[in-house]
Parts: C-alpha cells; structure tokens; sequence
C-alpha cells in the first residue's frame, strides 16, 4: 500500500537544516519548538530512518538525512509552485486562440492539451476561421493570439516555420487525374487563388466541385475521391494524403506560418502560451516531449 510523505513534518525538517537548529526553524515556520520537534519525530517515524544526529552540541543531518533533505527541497518546490498556480487569480481567466482550420492538425491540440495541464484555472478558447478574418478580428481585440497563413508577415507578427503548399487528396485516389480538375475549397480559403492560378498558368482545365464554407464538408468530399485539395505540408488530416502526382500538378509555392499576439500589458500566462506555440511548430520533437 503507498505511503505518503507529510508534507508539513518535510517543511519543519527541511526548514530545521537550512536554519540550523529546532529554534531558529520555530521562529522561522511560526510554530512552537515542541510542535517542530513533534513533526521531526512523526517523520522519522515514518521513514524509520534517524535523520538528525543529535549526539553534538549542535542539530546535524544522517547520510538519511542528506539524501531526504535533497528530495525534500524538490517535493518542496513543486508543491509551492502548484499551490500557487492553483489559487493565484493571475492565473485566471480567458484567453482567445485563433488558427486557420487548415493548420490546426497535428500541432493545436498538442498546446492545448499542454496549456490545460500547466494552467487548469485558465480557459483556452479557440476560435478556427480564415487567415483574412482572423487578422480583422486581431486588429478589432476580439482574439489575444492568432495565428496565420501569409506569403508575407506583417510587421507586428513574426514568422514561426515557413512551409510548401502541396496537393492533397483520398488514400490511393484518382480525382487528381481527372480533367477537369475537381477542386475542394472554402470561399475565404487562403489557398484558394494561388491553387487555381497555378492551374491557369499551367493550362490545366478546374472545376469547384467542392465550394462550401464548412471545412469538414470540403474535407469529407475529398476524402471520398470527388476532389483535391492544396494544405501545407504535414498539416492536413489522417483521412486525407499527400498526392504523388510525379509533376502532372503545377507546384503550389510555400506560405508562411505567422504568429500575431498582444504586445501590451502581455501576462505571463499568455507569454507561455505563446511559448508553447513556437515550440510546436518550430521544435516539435520537444512538444511533444515536454
């Protein structure tokens, strides 16, 4: 059966340690010297260990002692660093993410659910719509951080990891073969022109077979082979796949993952937010190891 360590008695004990002495921790934990001595003892008891030699003139540690006051100090450590981001108020509260539905696989839900497990008092919303509004309702203060698809970054934004629009489609389909090329896409889609301009410029006939504002709509049509699609690599769901067209698709280019966020009055909050972000884009070995 699992034994747990009372966190109290620890304190006294490692507050006796670095003070030196039963009266000095006493004064220092606001508690009696026989309070502190009682502690000392139940801890003791409860390891059966003596971690305080007591044979001189002066309180030192057992080789026990030296090794608990070492795991003292981290479980020490930790459990301030939970308590207080468990009932400070600072870490209350909102906070708006918007990301493009197209890039929010494979690295959103990651932040998410790493946010939620190092802020559980905070309430991340996230908001999923095109690049184009995004930016307006940044610019409007409807979102704390966006993220973006741009060819370009805006000055107050900064570039997290640049990457190559590719074609994308139904496992082991055949829509890309067709002629005209049935293309899915939302209206506001930021991949939208430079898809068919590219078509243009290579001659290559298209037609919108797909044109809805519902992404699960465009997805489930080209998962079912009625259409292609363009993503940036690596970015797009299991069910559909990237398409080994061999150069019959014109290439698309590459875009630029672009990340916007307050510069006033930053929390500290929103700061690791962002933080964990970067890392997912730009290291994403490490968040997904953090």
């Amino acid at each position: 059966m699992p034994r747990n360590i009372d966190m109290t008695a620890l304190r006294s004990f490692v507050t006796v340690a670095d003070t030196g002495g039963v009266t000095r921790a006493a004064s220092a934990l606001n508690l009696t010297q026989s309070a502190v001595s009682m502690q000392l003892k139940r801890l003791e008891e409860n390891l059966g260990q003596n971690l305080l030699d007591r044979t001189g003139r002066t309180i030192g540690l057992t080789s026990a002692g030296e090794q608990l006051l070492s795991y003292g100090r981290k479980l020490l450590s930790l459990n301030d660093e939970i308590y207080s981001r468990m009932t400070d108020d600072a870490f209350e509260g909102t906070i708006v993410l918007g990301v493009p539905h197209d890039i929010v696989y494979p690295a959103i839900p990651r932040v998410l659910k790493m946010f939620r497990a190092e802020h559980p008092r905070m309430r991340l919303q996230l908001l999923s719509s095109a690049t184009i509004r995004l930016r307006r309702m940044f610019s409007d203060a409807e979102c704390d951080v966006i993220l973006t698809t741009e060819q370009v970054c805006g000055e107050e934004g900064e570039t997290l990891i640049e990457k190559p629009l590719v074609w994308y489609g139904a496992p082991g389909g055949t829509a890309w073969q067709r002629r005209p090329l049935p293309l899915a896409s939302e209206p506001q889609c930021t991949f939208r022109r430079p898809m068919q301009s590219a078509l243009d410029r290579e001659g290559i006939p298209w037609e919108m077979a797909v044109d809805s504002d519902s992404t699960s709509t465009v997805t489930a049509t080209a998962s079912a082979d009625f259409a292609v699609l363009s993503m940036l690599d690596g970015t797009s769901p299991p069910q559909l796949e990237r398409i080994a067209h061999n150069g019959a698709l014109p290439d698309l280019g590459s875009f630029k993952i672009n990340l916007y966020a307050k510069e006033t009055a930053r929390s500290a909050v929103l700061e690791d937010l962002i933080e964990l972000i970067r890392r997912a884009y730009q290291a994403p070995q490490l968040a997904l190891t953090a």
